[in-house]
């Protein structure tokens, strides 16, 4: 897909071709606000199994795989098997991760290193365990790969986490506790795994040493400023520059996470009535979970957080709720059957919505039905916004198939509860997924400009352009796996970058564009359908052709390609 998904596949590929895997680059210019674990880990799939956009998928297939182990693991641990098994499939099988992992980003890693570092932690401070040693090196371990990943935020929250669980435990001064955690070697772990990147990115991205509080377009400071200073100090005061991001509503923020750990998050009620006492390993655990989970929504309670952001604490919910379900009880009883009825009004409303759409026309693809909404698109969800009535009519299919799966998961538990009950709702989720992704194939067109590039691929040479930003139709970049003109593109992400010494010079203006398109050489442009008015006055209608016009997007040339060239 467009945006931050081909993006960092395209830089996997950047690293992987260019030989540099310590500076990410896009179009050529350096792209210094995240770690490099992701690039490297698809840099590699590429290396074993060809440069695919399903290649780029495996690492974070990967992790979502590693983060349901750990959860069912650390779950039996704690809980017993019974209890580890619903911890599994309450986060295999919930909403939010589901759909952030439909991108290409690093928080299910993070997700999984933190669920690994807290069981790491238990084990190495619980008395009866007997290596604590190579738990603390896990622990130490976790927290520099977290470091490579997510930066200071990969270690802030689980080690956060820890110390209000020993406050709270009253641990925290004792010294045998620290000594079980191997405090120094345990942070020398951690810094061998993640120092060589950060002094290596520092000394070929100079200067070295900045801690200007002053984030504005025009200056560089270097990496280090940058992806310590304005990426994690400003960007959690919200003083931050280029403000490509939007903050949610810190109630919505919160309320959120009934939908995110749905269909499960039927049973949070339950939850309360959990011990969570520290007098045994679990009730332990379950305090941990609490401190985990507080610490992760406070945390952002007072700072910039989009969706997905709290993603971390999603284990923590997950094994409070395994708990929750193995211990049964009244709530559990309840909370099945709001779910049955929950699901029966949602079979009813899709079905409701086939119904409505399944005579109207569906012509073309997607996009020419939907309303755009470009204020919301700053949340990584805004694109929900967009949706219409009329757009139902290309969902048809998925529409049929979601009442299905929601009906399903209703009648498995309308009349059961306890595990029955369980594996019925696990069973509707997956079968809601197949839906869901059913429809994103259906939004392929809208979402994504493959359809350019398999355009652009067979033409004849020309200058590559793109209007306004890199990540607009950033597929183009993946799938030609050319670079490009960026049109009014020095925007956003790459407005940094732009400025470090040796950067291509890859923006351009109306004027210059308008000179080169009425030039003799061969220009390709990807723009917005939206877009035409602005161009047709820079050089007119007529010198306008259009290559392909797909999901809004358009590729247009200035010269006429051979009979039969153009594609709708």
């Amino acid at each position: 897909m467009d945006d931050v998904d081909a993006v960092q596949a395209q830089i996997g590929r950047n690293m992987l071709t260019s030989g540099d895997w310590v500076t990410a680059r896009l179009d050529g210019i350096p792209y210094l606000e995240k770690g490099p674990l992701i690039y490297w880990l698809i840099a590699i799939t590429y290396q074993i199994f060809g440069v695919h956009d399903w290649a780029a998928r495996i690492p974070v297939v990967v992790s979502a795989l590693v983060l349901a182990w750990v959860t069912a693991a650390l779950g039996a641990w704690a809980f017993g098997r019974q209890a580890g098994l619903y911890a599994g499939l309450c986060i295999s099988t919930c909403i939010g991760l589901f759909l952030f992992t439909r991108v290409l980003i690093p928080d299910v890693m993070v997700t999984a290193c933190m669920a690994l570092s807290m069981w790491a932690f238990l084990r190495a401070i619980d008395e009866d365990e007997r290596h604590p040693r190579r738990w603390a090196f896990v622990l130490a371990a976790t927290l520099g790969v977290s470091l490579l990943l997510k930066s200071l935020v990969g270690v802030v929250f689980p080690v956060a986490a820890a110390v209000v669980y020993l406050a709270i435990t009253r641990q925290l001064w004792q010294p045998k506790v620290w000594k079980r955690l191997h405090l120094w070697s345990g942070a020398a772990i951690a810094i061998l795994i993640a120092a060589p990147w950060h002094v290596l990115a520092t000394l070929r991205n100079p200067p070295y040493f900045d801690f200007s509080m002053r984030s504005v377009p025009g200056e560089y400071h270097g990496f280090l400023w940058f992806f310590f200073m304005n990426e994690q100090v400003l960007r959690f005061l919200n003083l931050r520059y280029p403000r490509d991001y939007d903050t949610m509503p810190r109630a919505l923020f919160w309320l959120l996470h009934l939908v995110w750990l749905f269909p499960w998050s039927v049973y949070f009620p339950a939850v309360a009535k959990l011990d969570f006492r520290p007098r045994d390993r679990a009730g332990r655990t379950r305090l941990l979970a609490l401190c985990w989970t507080g610490f992760i929504l406070v945390f952002f309670t007072f700072s910039t957080t989009q969706e997905y952001y709290s993603m971390p604490c999603y284990p923590a919910l997950a094994l409070l709720l395994g708990s929750a379900m193995a211990a049964g009880g009244v709530w559990i009883r309840r909370g099945t059957r709001v779910l049955s009825f929950l699901l029966l009004g949602a079979a009813v409303a899709a079905g409701g919505l086939y119904l409505m759409v399944r005579n109207l026309p569906a012509p073309g693809d997607i996009s020419s039905a939907l309303k755009l909404h470009p204020g919301a698109y700053k949340l990584s969800l805004g694109h929900i916004e967009d949706l219409t009535l009329a757009s139902f009519a290309y969902l048809r299919m998925p529409l049929v198939a979601a009442a299905i799966a929601f009906l399903i998961g209703a009648l498995g538990t309308l009349r059961v509860t306890g595990e029955r009950a369980f594996y019925a709702t696990a069973l509707m989720a997956v079968l809601f997924f197949q839906a869901a992704r059913m429809a994103l194939v259906v939004f392929d067109p809208y979402m994504s400009s493959r359809p350019l590039a398999e355009a652009l691929i067979p033409a004849p040479p020309g200058r590559l352009i793109v209007d306004h930003h890199y990540y607009t139709f950033s597929s183009v970049f993946f799938y030609t796996n050319r670079d490009a003109l960026l049109l009014n593109g020095r925007i956003n992400n790459m407005v940094y970058g732009s400025y470090a010494p040796g950067a291509p010079n890859v923006f351009i203006d109306d004027d210059q564009w308008t000179k080169m398109w009425l030039g003799e050489a061969r220009c390709y442009l990807v723009a917005s359908r939206s877009a035409m008015p602005r161009l047709e006055k820079l050089v007119g209608r007529e010198r306008l052709k259009v290559v392909i016009d797909s999901g809004g997007k358009l590729v247009l040339t200035n010269r006429a390609l051979a009979a039969g060239g153009a594609k709708t």
